[in-house]
């Protein structure tokens, strides 16, 4: 009995302990040296050196007792519990940067509206047409997150998604937006140099593939009959940000999306070479959480819906 006592004891004066939390410059450089697994790429983004980098992270591996990265040869690499941590931390610190903006927005007469956005699809045809929403709303700020898997709505604070793919997303409602619209491109000098005279001679070209979406081109040479030429050689890039970026260099031809390659068309750097069947495509949906929606977040999902079919002005 004085055993068990004596172990109830400890275990209340722990819980009693406040629990000394480390400073958030500390949580800020071991989340930008996870981000990167690089203390030299942390110490870029966050304008610090690497010695400063270093040190923090090794006052938060002192504070909790254990190892957080490895040195491997000049770099650094993750341990299994520092990518747990991480894991945990990065979402801690979006719920607490979401706090203090609502509550900045609370204290004042500003109105926020927080957003997630595929990146490619954000920076390229969002961005630019948010000048238009703020028109008129001198007090409306905006919070944008890179996002491009769903999430939870409940947990992180996000008042609307833009989200491509399956007509599928948990615990939110999903109101179409538009078709992906592919299209077949390339550079101007590519489609001179080949003398592309229809469709079928865009297999003459090098091909510019997405690495998450491989079959592209394979699924378009089997509309033409006529066209055996192997479609998987070729590059291949892992975001779509860079797809446009080589089919504009002149290294290929590319199977792009029109939203995301507006610019483009209307300048002349990219030729648009055939359109693709919309059933190759992917939609665009606008996310929100189920139930009752922020009225601000119903004036941007019509507000965005009318800018479907306005042509971005250069």
């Amino acid at each position: 009995m004085h055993f068990s006592m004596s172990i109830c004891n400890e275990w209340n004066f722990a819980m009693d302990t406040p629990l000394h939390l480390p400073s958030l410059a500390v949580l800020r450089c071991f989340e930008a040296a996870a981000k990167h697994e690089s203390f030299t790429a942390a110490a870029e983004e966050l304008g610090l050196t690497q010695g400063a980098i270093s040190r923090h992270v090794k006052e938060l591996e002192d504070q909790i007792g254990v190892a957080l990265f490895r040195r491997e040869g000049r770099g650094v690499r993750l341990t299994d519990a520092g990518r747990s941590f991480a894991g945990e931390l990065l979402g801690d610190l979006d719920r607490l940067r979401r706090t203090i903006a609502h509550a900045v927005a609370a204290g004042s007469s500003t109105q926020l509206l927080s957003i997630a956005v595929l990146p490619t699809f954000g920076s390229r045809w969002l961005v630019p047409r948010l000048p238009d929403f703020k028109s008129g709303r001198e007090n409306l700020e905006l919070v944008v997150y890179s996002r491009s898997e769903p999430f939870e709505f409940a947990e992180s604070g996000i008042d609307l998604a833009i989200h491509t793919g399956p007509n599928d997303w948990p615990g939110a409602q999903l109101t179409p937006l538009c078709p992906e619209g592919l299209v077949a491109v390339a550079a101007p000098q590519l489609v001179e140099r080949f003398g592309l005279s229809c469709a079928e001679d865009v297999f003459e070209m090098p091909l510019l593939h997405l690495s998450s979406r491989p079959l592209l081109w394979e699924k378009f040479r089997q509309t033409m009959p006529g066209v055996d030429h192997p479609v998987r050689k070729g590059s291949y890039f892992d975001q779509f940000a860079l797809v446009i970026a080589a089919a504009v260099a002149g290294l290929g031809a590319a199977i792009l999306p029109t939203y995301l390659i507006e610019k483009e068309l209307q300048s002349g750097a990219l030729c648009q070479v055939s359109t693709l069947p919309e059933t190759f495509g992917r939609n665009y949906y606008i996310a929100t959480p189920a139930g009752a929606g922020k009225p601000l977040a119903t004036q941007f999902s019509v507000w965005i819906r009318k800018q479907v079919s306005r042509p971005l002005r250069l």
